[in-house]
């Protein structure tokens, strides 16, 4: 007779059993085991450490223990319980990305955030835009001098009050869009959307509202390939 498995190998890396019958766990279970899967596979996919997932998996677990959320999704509750943790440790991403590595629409993942922080009474903090600079010039293949010119514009674009309502993420596409435009290394409007997720006509408007005030911006080091009266007007 052959014992049950006993070895690492009848195990998966949440301690669950893989060979054991469906129909012997509790549905609930089920969907949290599935959840913790797909958070698992989501942050792999961008190479989000362990914290993070731990981190999801509470936020879903705490949802899912409550039963706060139903009607939604579990997929789109785990991927903005992803969300979540990543701007509670620290290191946001946008949800484009988070649309990127999961089966949900960007809409369906806002809207669980939201109601994820309504439910369990908890916030995440503001997110600004350095939070995503480095990230987005290293995937746009820009130097160091663009991307620490970017972070001086859109820093100063914030404090002098240039750019009132606009997101951090649209302020920082348009940051780059203006250190860019005035080096070497020149990208659109819409190769920095494509990787910033944002739309060119976002990046435009953003960008309008800070090219008056540009001399302001630039940090006082910087060497210029185009000088500032000949940037685009928009």
């Amino acid at each position: 007779m052959i014992g049950g498995g006993k070895g690492d190998a009848a195990f998966d890396e949440f301690g669950v059993a893989k060979y054991q019958n469906r129909r012997s766990v509790p549905s609930g279970d089920r969907a949290l085991i599935a959840a913790f899967r797909e958070i698992s596979q989501m942050a792999d996919r961008i190479s989000l450490p362990k914290t993070i997932q731990d981190r999801a998996n509470n936020v879903f677990k705490l949802v899912h223990d409550g039963k706060n959320l139903k009607g939604r999704a579990n997929d789109a509750i785990a991927s903005a319980s992803l969300y979540i943790a990543c701007r509670q440790e620290g290191v946001p991403r946008t949800f484009k990305e988070i649309c990127a590595i999961s089966k949900i629409s960007k809409k369906e993942i806002g809207r669980c955030f939201k109601l994820i922080l309504k439910a369990l009474d908890t916030s995440v903090d503001l997110i600004t835009t350095g939070d995503f600079m480095s990230r987005f010039c290293s995937n746009l293949g820009l130097p160091n001098m663009v991307q620490r010119a970017a972070t001086t514009i859109a820093r100063r674009a914030v404090e002098l009050d240039i750019v009132p309502g606009r997101s951090p993420i649209s302020v920082a596409a348009a940051a780059i869009y203006m250190a860019s435009q005035a080096s070497e290394v020149k990208q659109s409007q819409k190769e920095i959307g494509d990787v910033a997720g944002v739309a060119d006509v976002t990046i435009r408007q953003s960008y309008k509202l800070m090219y008056p005030r540009a001399e302001d911006l630039f940090p006082p080091d910087f060497v210029f390939a185009t000088p500032i009266e000949q940037l685009p007007l928009a």
